[in-house]
């Protein structure tokens, strides 16, 4: 690493890290609230979000624009409800039972590597998060990512100006960035949010500096023969189709039971999903040299079909690839995340078969992250639940839009989702307002409340004797 990109990258968190004192010295709730409020309206300004869009998908040729304008909007909204009334500031929890107060205390500075799928709507998130808990924060966008995350800052400081908030509260890397200054930003921060590739997640995690950095997705999908075959079938088609599967919450793989599963061809067809049943067709185009085909990865419809050759193949309006296969592991590229409109079909037996297939699935790829269920029974759920190495069973709903926070379900909003121990990750939550937070602890005497050896003993002796 030259003197240069350490002098660099240090000088921005030494900024960062001024601003974020007197941030914290001269805090009150009401000011961390306004900050947050602040760097939301940068992004949920209508204009704005259209102009963040379209820069985003200009630059990165990921996704689409009406997609990444709903995404910005509902993911920053659904955040700014979640955070709403929640305090971060001074006392934040006073319990006399246990004579402990808490303390809310910022992290400090805030290392955020973000990913090219979501060049905006990832660091607004990262931006409020650490805002509302105190928090100044540097940002290392993906060399792709850059001109997104410019132009995010700048309505971010145009904002700060009219509260008199210091603009160094919120940084990134200047430049189109390096493997050099994000490894120095991951050692120099107080804290790392690493949401992307995996190569990122491991170096935050050995870098040495507390990391919150989330696995790879996979989604596998159980479509059992109590499901609403045509709601399934919608949900499917929405969540998979949305922003060109940049998400790492899309479908990547429906496993159908068999005494369902022309019924569900059929309803697949309906919304869009042509079925693919030579899959050497799509294998040989959609990888190339061992690498997913850039020109197919998050591309329209169109687009992907032209690349894959497929042209005249598939019925008119086909808005994604519903491709039969049977095997998962290394030798099998459809059984792993292909960021693409491009869906694996497996068929099981029954149910107990499908259970086996996602779990082999998610143990070759996206293990912690998350499966889907469409059903009518609602303990089959409590069995993927045992069975499946996942931290999150979606049930009946699109997967994409539920995973990350949904105003029709209780999981936080956020683009980050951990995947646990099984996903060597360090968390098994969405990334959330809490995680960017850490408190001191007061603690005060109380009354003696220590036990006899026979009160905690007394029903273990009594099962095997003393």
């Amino acid at each position: 690493m030259s003197d240069e990109v350490i002098a660099e990258v240090d000088a921005l968190v030494a900024g960062a890290r001024a601003a974020q004192a007197a941030f914290e010295r001269e805090g009150s709730q009401e000011r961390y609230d306004r900050a947050a409020e602040a760097a939301a309206w940068a992004i949920m300004e209508p204009t704005r979000n259209r102009h963040l869009a379209e820069l985003a998908v200009e630059t990165t040729g990921l996704g689409n624009v009406p997609d990444k304008i709903i995404k910005n909007h509902r993911k920053t909204l659904g955040l700014m409800r979640d955070i709403k009334g929640v305090r971060t500031h001074g006392v934040i929890s006073d319990d006399p039972a246990t004579g402990i107060t808490e303390v809310a205390r910022p992290m400090g500075v805030i290392g955020a590597v973000v990913p090219s799928t979501n060049p905006g709507a990832t660091p607004a998130n990262n931006i409020i998060n650490a805002l509302k808990c105190g928090n100044a924060i540097v940002l290392s966008p993906s060399p792709k990512g850059v001109p997104t995350c410019e132009a995010l800052l700048g309505y971010v400081h145009a904002e700060f100006d009219k509260l008199g908030i210091d603009l160094d509260l919120v940084q990134m890397i200047p430049g189109r960035g390096s493997k050099e200054s994000t490894q120095r930003l991951l050692e120099a921060a107080d804290l790392i949010v690493v949401t992307g590739s995996q190569n990122n997640v491991r170096r935050a995690y050995t870098s040495g500096t507390p990391a919150l950095a989330v696995g790879a997705g996979n989604v596998a999908v159980i479509v059992d023969e109590t499901a609403d075959l045509a709601a399934a079938a919608d949900k499917i088609a929405a969540s998979k189709t949305f922003d060109n599967a940049t998400s790492c919450s899309s479908e990547n793989a429906v496993v159908v039971v068999d005494a369902v599963y022309d019924a569900f061809v059929a309803e697949m067809a309906r919304t869009g999903g042509a079925l693919i049943t030579d899959e050497a067709l799509v294998v040989e185009r959609l990888w190339v040299k061992g690498h997913l085909n850039p020109r197919a990865i998050a591309q329209d419809a169109g687009a992907m079909i032209e690349t894959l050759g497929l042209v005249g193949e598939v019925p008119a309006g086909t808005s994604y690839l519903a491709v039969e296969t049977r095997g998962i592991g290394p030798d099998h590229p459809l059984s792993g995340e292909k960021l693409s409109r491009v869906l694996s079909v497996y068929r099981a037996r029954d149910f107990d078969d499908a259970v086996r297939i996602t779990t082999e699935i998610q143990l070759h790829q996206g293990a912690g992250h998350s499966v889907g269920l469409h059903t009518s029974v609602d303990r089959r759920a409590l069995v993927l639940a045992r069975a499946v190495p996942t931290s999150r069973v979606i049930v009946n709903q699109a997967h994409t839009f539920a995973t990350g926070g949904s105003f029709t379900n209780g999981m936080p909003f956020s683009l980050s989702m951990g995947c646990g121990a099984w996903g060597g990750n360090s968390i098994d939550t969405n990334l959330h307002w809490r995680h960017f937070l850490q408190t001191t602890k007061i603690v005060r005497e109380i009354p003696s409340d220590e036990p006899s050896v026979d009160e905690i003993f007394a029903e273990y002796w009594g099962a095997v004797g003393k």
